[in-house]
């Protein structure tokens, strides 16, 4: 297990460039360098993690821990990725209350937020030319934006989720295959997923309880990457959290190494100031369990599920909706937050021209610490 966790925490310390990136690093790593397992089975394990909600690179790696060695195996891999991240994202978090106040600080977050509103421009971008390619999958994703306009909550992302699934299952249903393969699910983990997302709403939580509901709900209804639970948990949230602060945690998880999903560290530690580690623990925690759920009951299944052709499609259909949730996040709240003058409308203006060129391909490393000083300017 020190083994496992060992190779994992390194790659957490500089595994910078989002989910892409990840995976190309657990391949040289574990599959070129080390070994250990056989590069078809890396690549089946892949394809279930991309079939399932949650986040595909941390999923990945937890899977990779589980064949190497068993279930304490794949809790070592998660804990070894994630913490540079989790300790980075908690750290900030701990150290608000000192420095929110500065001019610096206050430079910084208007960067960061510029610099949110960018990312996530690219990502409806680069997600929309890979998820709505047909006329139907173009026209979900449009809907989904504009029911989420009308009617922005949590309740409404799960409606649309739940009609573009519906829709896709009828309209965009693959060509079924003659013999399918049998499904195979470990059942209790099955069970347990469920009972976790359908339970957890109807109880009456308060303080580190409800902070995990929230973010399992948020973790069991991201599709199509990390950028996804920005809209999913935006709406989610307390109003207690600004969205200020919730964008900026958003734009900082963007710098760390390892999953853009350790900013529920920070955003759980903001949550329960009376204890902010406890709420970093949970709110991590809550966020990852569904995904690694889902993948110990259905390890073993991702071409039993991918020869479904009513299932093909409804996974289609929820990522053309996600493409409209990250569309609808990009006016509220990351350009309602991050504009408000002339001179970030001229930059936000210039970024977004650039990315409609594709030209802006600065690495991330860059991008940050450029964006925080366009921020002073501002």
């Amino acid at each position: 297990m020190l083994a496992i966790f060992w190779q994992f925490l390194k790659l957490g310390c500089v595994s910078f460039g989002g989910p892409a990136a990840h995976i190309g690093y657990f391949q040289r790593h574990f599959i070129q360098k080390l070994g250990w397992i056989p590069q078809d089975r890396f690549a089946s394990t892949l394809a279930l993690c991309q079939l399932l909600p949650g986040p595909t690179s941390s999923q990945l790696g937890f899977a990779l821990g589980y064949q190497r060695g068993g279930l304490w195996g794949a809790i070592a891999a998660f804990v070894g990725f994630t913490l540079p991240s989790f300790l980075l994202m908690l750290g900030l978090a701990l150290a608000g209350s000192a420095w929110t106040h500065q001019p610096a600080a206050l430079a910084i977050v208007t960067g960061l937020k510029l610099f949110a509103l960018v990312v996530v421009a690219d990502a409806v971008l680069s997600m929309s030319k890979q998820f709505c390619r047909q006329q139907s999958t173009l026209i979900i994703a449009v809907v989904s934006a504009a029911i989420l306009w009308l009617v922005p909550s949590f309740i409404s992302q799960v409606g649309v989720l739940i009609m573009a699934a519906l829709l896709g299952a009828v309209l965009l249903k693959a060509e079924p295959r003659e013999q399918p393969l049998p499904l195979t699910i470990n059942w209790p983990f099955m069970v347990a997923f469920g009972a976790l997302l359908l339970l957890l709403p109807l109880l009456s939580l308060s303080g580190s309880a409800a902070i995990f509901a929230d973010f399992y709900q948020a973790g069991s209804l991201v599709f199509g990457g990390g950028h996804v639970v920005l809209p999913l948990l935006q709406d989610s949230l307390p109003d207690s959290l600004s969205n200020s602060t919730f964008l900026t945690g958003y734009g900082a998880a963007q710098a760390m190494p390892g999953p853009m999903f350790s900013m529920a560290s920070f955003l759980g530690a903001e949550l329960y100031s009376a204890a902010p580690v406890v709420g970093a623990v949970v709110a991590t925690f809550g966020i990852f369990l569904p995904g690694f759920l889902l993948v110990l009951a259905l390890q073993n299944s991702w071409q039993a599920l991918a020869d479904r052709p009513s299932l093909a499609g409804a996974i289609r259909g929820i990522n053309a909706a996600v493409v409209g949730l990250l569309l609808s996040a990009l006016y509220y709240p990351v350009f309602t937050s991050s504009i408000n003058s002339g001179g970030a409308s001229a930059l936000a203006a210039a970024a977004l021209g650039l990315l409609a060129l594709r030209t802006l391909r600065c690495p991330i490393l860059l991008l940050i610490p450029a964006f925080m000083l366009l921020g002073f300017w501002l």
